[in-house]
């Protein structure tokens, strides 16, 4: 659904959008207020707390280092902020990708360059799933800048932009804040361009001068006021007329979301067209959770090979197909293996529209033409229609015997029974992926996962930041043990937040989606006691609970346990299944992903 980033205001326009980039390129910020400060508190580290709040953050995760503990001295006293410490700075990053998530903006702050080079990953992620994060780093006092000085926490050499240069390429913007003379246009110039650009942005502050007042910071910052982008009206008039012209002349056109539509913030525009058109209304995997899936005319999941049942039929043997801001990766397309051809598309990307293989319109934004199009289309329901023939109610998982070892699908039959509006599920990379496609999400649900970018253990992190952000809503995760190792530390930072978050841990001993695209002994691992691993973890403090289930008895046993007695707790139950067990979408997936992956060099 669309996200919205609190407490900024938006020049007035017909389509007012935070976080898009401006018509003329520049953000429009005040940088005067009737507020004064006394003079000893107005100092760059109040100035960014305070930014930081105003724009809806009010939670950063960290990790403290050297260059960077006066700042978070500064961080810690601004009263509508709280400090997340965090067990290492690349579950930081991940945090604040999941806070991001669901409050629409969040932040990291870690030490320079081994805090840095340890956090890029995370936020490499959330670049590919256009994130705003602003990663902020502790840098060297800004004495040290220019000398010939070697300072610890480097590689060794004078040369102190080794990790600048690193972040050059996976943020939209950065910022080295070595002068206090500068910071406030650089600190603002940063933020806001997170937010025009949707992505991450770097900003490192040298270690001497967070505390020191300047008079650049004697005003509390106003709020930003960024300058939306707009259509070229002519643009978006002929692309209406040409996609309303293509598809008016279609027998059964369908619509297909992609996961761009968080980015376009045009998921309502999208819904507003399906209900206007009649068409029937699939996701790409990537876009779950961005259409509600109790919409009258929702078929399912387009993903292939692996769709919904009966979804992948309709959607390729359409006449006409529009996809609002898709994704064509190597997995998205199932090794590159889908059945649609180009001249029968709309192509529609944030703020472009591409119609088969004939016209091509720009600086067209999704949401005015999607808006648009929603009043020239002529109702069409003959592919919901067929849709609805061929359909056949799925099948349930076989009944288990008593006592039976517990079986993936019987597992994720009890995981759909628990879900509501009042929760949300976090899909680890693996057969997790595929298990959660096949959820049914209620209105309200909320579903996040991170498939561009598919970085295992990715979700442990993301647990902590969108639970910690989301507190309206019971966060249920599901993992795999082998993403579990990489990054299990900060279960001890969700037990001490005082989250209830349900995780299924899912115990088949290894890699599953490796073994499923190339097995080999590397995808086995080392097997642990997961819940005495984190009974150790909770060491008595706070509110966490554990079981270990083999069967469906207990499974019910400790569903109904997290979801009633310790409804309050944070609940890890570690569920136990057969290596080979799988979902029957991920050894179809994975064989063609081999093939993809496998492919011979072409002749020279």
């Amino acid at each position: 659904m669309d996200t919205k980033v609190g407490s900024v205001d938006v020049v007035a326009s017909p389509n007012a959008d935070v976080g898009c980039l401006p018509s003329h390129g520049v953000v429009s910020s005040v940088q005067t207020s009737t507020v004064p400060i006394s003079f000893s508190e107005a100092t760059l580290g109040r100035h960014l707390a305070r930014r930081l709040v105003q724009i809806g953050v009010s939670d950063v995760f960290s990790v403290p280092g050297d260059f960077n503990l006066t700042l978070l001295d500064h961080l810690i006293a601004e009263p509508g902020l709280n400090l997340v410490g965090c067990c290492n700075e690349l579950n930081a990053g991940y945090a604040a990708d999941g806070y991001a998530r669901s409050r629409g903006v969040g932040a990291c702050v870690v030490t320079f360059t081994v805090g840095g080079l340890s956090v890029i990953n995370a936020i490499a992620g959330a670049y590919s799933e256009n994130l705003p994060v602003i990663c902020i780093v502790g840098g060297p006092n800004s004495n040290d800048y220019g000398t010939n000085r070697i300072l610890h926490h480097t590689i060794g050499l004078p040369d102190f932009s080794q990790e600048h240069r690193c972040f050059q390429t996976i943020t939209c913007f950065q910022a080295v804040v070595n002068d206090l003379e500068y910071a406030h246009e650089l600190i603002d110039t940063a933020v806001s361009t997170a937010l025009k650009e949707s992505k991450p942005v770097y900003i490192s502050i040298s270690c001497n001068l967070p505390a020191i007042p300047h008079p650049t910071f004697t005003h509390d910052p106003v709020p930003f006021s960024l300058s939306p982008k707009l259509s070229n009206q002519m643009g978006l008039q002929a692309a209406i007329e040409a996609a309303a012209d293509f598809l008016n002349k279609s027998v059964k056109p369908v619509m297909v979301a992609g996961p761009k539509l968080r980015v376009a913030k045009a998921s309502n525009a999208f819904v507003e067209l399906a209900d206007s058109c009649g068409y029937p209304v699939a996701v790409m995997p990537s876009a779950k959770g961005m259409i509600p899936e109790h919409h009258p005319h929702f078929i399912g999941t387009y993903w292939g090979a692996v769709s919904t049942a009966f979804c992948a039929e309709i959607v390729e043997s359409s006449d006409a197909y529009l996809f609002a801001g898709p994704i064509f990766n190597d997995y998205s397309s199932v090794g590159y293996s889908l059945l649609l051809k180009k001249e029968k598309a709309i192509i529609l990307q944030p703020d472009r529209v591409i119609i088969g293989n004939g016209p091509t319109f720009g600086c067209v934004l999704m949401k005015d033409f999607l808006l648009g199009l929603s009043k020239r289309l002529k109702k069409n329901t003959t592919a919901y229609e067929n849709y609805h023939r061929i359909y056949v109610p799925e099948g349930h998982p076989l009944k288990s015997a008593p006592k039976e070892a517990l079986r993936v699908n019987v597992l994720f039959q009890h995981i759909q029974n628990m879900l509501s509006g009042d929760t949300a599920v976090i899909a680890e990379t693996g057969d997790s992926w595929f298990n959660c496609q096949k959820l049914k999400l209620p209105k309200g649900c909320g579903y996040e996962f991170q498939m561009q970018y598919g970085s295992i253990g990715w979700s442990v992190g993301a647990t902590l930041g969108y639970a910690q952000a989301a507190t309206d809503k019971r966060v249920i995760a599901c993992i795999g043990d082998g993403s579990f190792q990489v990054t299990a530390q900060d279960i001890s930072t969700m037990i001490r937040c005082g989250q209830n978050t349900i995780i299924f841990l899912i115990n088949n001993g290894g890699y599953t989606i490796e073994v499923e695209i190339h097995d080999g002994p590397y995808n086995v691992i080392k097997n642990w006691n997961y819940t005495a691993f984190v009974d150790a973890i909770h060491n008595g403090e706070g509110k966490c609970w554990t079981s270990k289930v083999l069967c469906e008895e207990e499974l019910v046993v400790a569903i109904e346990k997290a979801t009633g007695e310790k409804k309050d707790c944070l609940c890890f139950i570690e569920v136990v299944v057969h290596k080979d067990d799988t979902s029957k979408e991920l050894l179809e997936w994975g064989s063609r992903v081999s093939a993809a992956n496998s492919r011979p060099p072409n002749p020279q």
